[in-house]
């Protein structure tokens, strides 16, 4: 009885042992591949203008009337596409909001849409807190900036030179294409040399 006794202590000591083993492996290896794993920016499409190419005039009006005009000799633009019916697009709103609050002073933000009506557009606008002033319903702005999906996001200069552009699916997205332009590349893909056609795909 005492032999089974210290022959079953001996081998729950060994399987203890082996697991502290695997365990402090799986760590290393969880460690390494932190390391390797680089954050992904938005995904920056293929087709529509390239980083570096200057827009415009593209005279735009809001949903209030006003007329905003993009390209040369304008303020730092952040301009965010959206769609009243995307969930996505609603879930970034704060994070679009709060950064227009931080960066009031150097870059405006505009909001842009197409389709729809234009009181559905108006009723979006007052149930989520957009000014009316910097909602802008314009086909041919996302044409000219290439979106194909949302939510999307473009940051022009006040040289209206397009500084960077991505598909945008939470915050890091949108910080991503911030650090891009001031790190004067065309995406955080490209300055880590990561292959965005992977990632697309």
């Amino acid at each position: 009885m005492t032999t089974a006794l210290v022959v079953s202590n001996i081998v729950l000591w060994l399987i203890v042992i082996a697991l502290l083993l695997i365990v402090f492996a799986l760590t290393r290896q969880i460690g390494v591949l932190h390391e390797r794993v680089a954050p992904v920016g938005a995904l920056m499409p293929m087709n529509g203008p390239k980083i570096g190419e200057t827009l415009g005039p593209i005279r735009l009006q809001t949903i209030n009337g006003e007329t905003v005009t993009l390209g040369p000799g304008m303020t730092q633009t952040f301009i965010y596409f959206l769609s009243p019916g995307c969930p996505v697009c609603k879930s970034l709103l704060p994070v679009v909001r709060s950064f227009a609050d931080h960066e009031q002073a150097s870059v405006q933000v505009l909001y842009a849409s197409d389709g729809d009506t234009e009181a559905t557009h108006r009723r979006y606008a007052e149930d989520h807190g957009i000014p009316a002033s910097r909602y802008v319903l314009s086909t041919e702005l996302g044409m000219a900036l290439g979106v194909n999906k949302l939510p999307f996001a473009a940051l022009i200069d006040n040289d209206g030179v397009l500084k960077a552009r991505g598909l945008v699916n939470n915050r890091e997205h949108v910080e991503s294409l911030l650090t891009a332009a001031e790190m004067d590349v065309s995406s955080l893909q490209e300055y880590l040399g990561i292959d965005e056609e992977k990632h697309e795909s």
